[in-house]
């Protein structure tokens, strides 16, 4: 079959014979982008740039392991450097963190100094040993000890011992500790250097705990997607009692421990320092309890409202479970887009970092410094690139939802399971490749329109912070908030339009527009079950964190003596949030999916012949006990005959 090709006639779910390419002229607005993307990376290729990035270049524009065309008005330019391949800066430890480069003259030499040159005379030697220059180049090595301007154009003394990068030639001191200094620099919140030394000592002396808590993240992510598979009949109230059971149970120990601290460090002998560090923990604690207690009063008191649905919920998971089963592959999608995203980011950075070095050499007069600089309708390559960076990544997010909508819809309306494709994840992969990447660029890029101006405002916040008046700053956040907002609604309408899509395989704006109709005809219902639903999978992430925590707490009060909790549980329930989201959130797109179809079976369907519902056997049970209790209105359908609507087998 054509690739635009559609077939005319039955009216029936039968999507493998009734397929057409969606949104072709985004398609091709996409693949120029792309394009584009492509010769943003050429230019500086072409240009020299990507060498200079490379290879390195002196603070007089000539590019190390090369032979340099003179620069106009730069003395020192134009040398042939083919035997000085490595990029030496006489103050290396001076770091600009604004501009985010080392700000001292760089130099071409042909040999890192690999061990410390305490004097003048020692930099001498080296250079008539080695033939490698470590002052200005207008400077012979007899006059280095003799000099007048020895101290701005050689080397600080002493020199420290270094090595060369291995792809970007840099001679890089081997004790990189002169740069431990600038780190306290990032960190803004904290004013006293001695409460930085003790949280990194903290992370430093629980870096092996950190490392096994980490890794049961991981396991209790695998373990959650197990449950998820093969018992969901009771995964809402296992859930449920053990978020019950661990947030109280949590909070209780969190007191205890703040109780138990408290009074050892009241009775304490320790030094000043290990006081220091109980304090801190004291304090750490209380903060942790208070929160604890906040959250699991809010949290019993969410579940109380929310425990007339579990039913509905127990038969969608069951639904849900059963997807698992059947399509295993499921679970590998995040890994695959994570993988496809790093690449693109490293993609991105290594241009970006490309177009740094790229443009036109600039001399400063004040440093003599020479420079290059993007001038004049360049700097917009700049600005392409960063749009680049956010369409094509939701372009990559876009298709994994694609993917798994198709395969859910191939599950959901194939009457015969038996009949599926033997591998519907691939299926699904190809058919959004073959059929709808022109829907997914055109989806990613109304993403992009809202994403890219609410990113402008906060960076324009962020540059003002302490300069605007109040009525300026609210206004700014408010604008913020709002665009945030319709940046997650808009994300919710994609992927429902890429549901549709998968269903219909009609264009974005068609498939958008059927979805939202049939989401508010059916808003109570779906709302009732995507609001349990997403409530759940919540409680698994709680759960996850939760556990992960709590094993860290127990862990890290063995190590009261001497290590900070701040930062390692921090940093312990960030990646075990991260990790339960990366499994969980597949789980949730596949619960959003059955949504729209369940909506849309009710729709077209209500059991009688000739109109059985496609559901499955939990959700026919749940919509029959509704009929029975006057909650579900019989007939919902129209009589209307259904479009193609799956990409599954025929009917059984």
């Amino acid at each position: 079959m054509g690739c635009c090709s559609s077939t005319e006639g039955k009216r029936d779910w039968k999507p493998l014979e009734e397929h057409s390419c969606t949104d072709i002229p985004w398609l091709i607005i996409f693949t120029l982008f792309c394009i584009g993307m492509a010769c943003i990376c050429g230019y500086p290729i072409a240009t020299g740039a990507a060498s200079r990035l490379i290879s390195g270049y002196d603070s007089y524009g000539n590019t190390c392991g090369r032979n340099n065309t003179k620069i106009e008005g730069v003395p020192l330019s134009g040398r042939d450097m083919k035997e000085n391949k490595y990029v030496f800066f006489l103050d290396p430890c001076n770091l600009d963190l604004i501009n985010r480069k080392i700000k001292s003259i760089a130099l071409c030499v042909s040999k890192c100094p690999d061990a410390e040159l305490k004097t003048y005379k020692d930099v001498k030697q080296f250079a008539l040993n080695n033939g490698s220059n470590l002052c200005s180049y207008d400077i012979t090595p007899t006059k280095y000890p003799s000099h007048s301007e020895r101290s701005t154009k050689c080397p600080k003394l002493p020199v420290p011992p270094s090595k060369s990068l291995p792809v970007f030639h840099r001679c890089i001191p081997v004790d990189i500790g002169c740069y431990a200094e600038f780190a306290q620099a990032f960190v803004t919140f904290v004013s006293d250097n001695s409460v930085l030394r003790r949280v990194v000592a903290g992370v430093m002396a629980s870096k092996e705990i950190i490392m096994l808590l980490c890794l049961l993240a991981l396991v209790l992510s695998l373990i959650m997607m197990v449950v998820i598979r093969y018992i969901s009949k009771v995964l809402v109230w296992i859930l449920t009692i053990l978020v019950i059971i661990g947030s109280i149970g949590g909070t209780g120990v969190l007191w205890w421990l703040y109780v138990d601290h408290k009074h050892a460090l009241n009775n304490s002998t320790l030094s000043v320092f290990g006081k220091e560090v109980a304090a801190d923990n004291v304090k750490a604690l209380l903060v942790y309890s208070i929160g604890a207690t906040i959250f699991t009063v809010v949290l019993l008191i969410v579940m109380f409202i929310m425990r007339k649905r579990v039913a509905l919920t127990i038969s969608l998971f069951h639904v849900a479970g059963k997807v698992f089963i059947h399509l295993p592959l499921l679970a590998l999608q995040p890994f695959w887009t994570f993988i496809c995203l790093m690449l693109f980011w490293v993609y991105w950075v290594t241009v970006l970092l490309f177009l740094g070095t790229s443009g036109t050499p600039i001399k400063n007069n004040s440093t003599g410094v020479v420079e290059y600089e993007m001038q004049g309708p360049l700097q917009f390559l700049v600005w392409y690139h960063v749009v680049g960076l956010i369409w094509i990544s939701e372009f990559i997010l876009a298709f994994q939802q694609m993917t798994i909508a198709g395969a859910v819809v191939t599950y959901y309306f194939t009457r015969n399971k038996s009949q599926m494709p033997v591998t519907p994840i691939l299926s699904s992969m190809v058919r959004t490749i073959r059929y709808h990447l022109g829907t997914l660029a055109k989806g990613s890029f109304i993403i992009t329109l809202v994403k890219i101006p609410r990113l402008i405002l906060t960076y324009i916040h962020s540059q003002l912070k302490g300069k605007e008046n109040a009525c300026a700053r609210c206004m700014l956040k408010a604008c913020v908030c709002c665009l945030w907002c319709l940046e997650k609604c808009l994300a919710y309408l994609n992927q429902n339009a890429y549901t549709a899509t998968a269903i219909n395989s009609t264009s974005f704006c068609t498939s958008a527009r059927e979805a939202f109709l049939i989401l508010v005809e059916n808003a109570l219902r779906v709302a009732a079950i995507n609001t349990v639903g997403d409530f759940v999978l919540f409680l698994g992430k709680v759960l996850i964190v939760s556990s992960t925590a709590f094993a860290g707490v127990l862990a890290l009060n063995y190590q009261k003596d001497y290590t900070v909790w701040v930062l390692p549980l921090l940093i312990v329930c960030l990646f075990a949030y991260l990790v339960a989201h990366c499994f969980l959130s597949v789980f949730e797109n596949v619960v959003d999916v059955l949504f729209l179809c369940f909506a849309v079976d009710t729709k077209y369907n209500d059991g009688s012949p000739g109109r059985e519902y496609y559901m499955d056997k939990a959700l026919m049970e749940y919509v029959e006990n509704s009929k029975k209790m006057g909650r579900y209105g019989p007939g919902d359908g129209d009589g209307r005959e259904m479009k193609s609507m799956a990409h599954g087998g025929t009917v059984a």
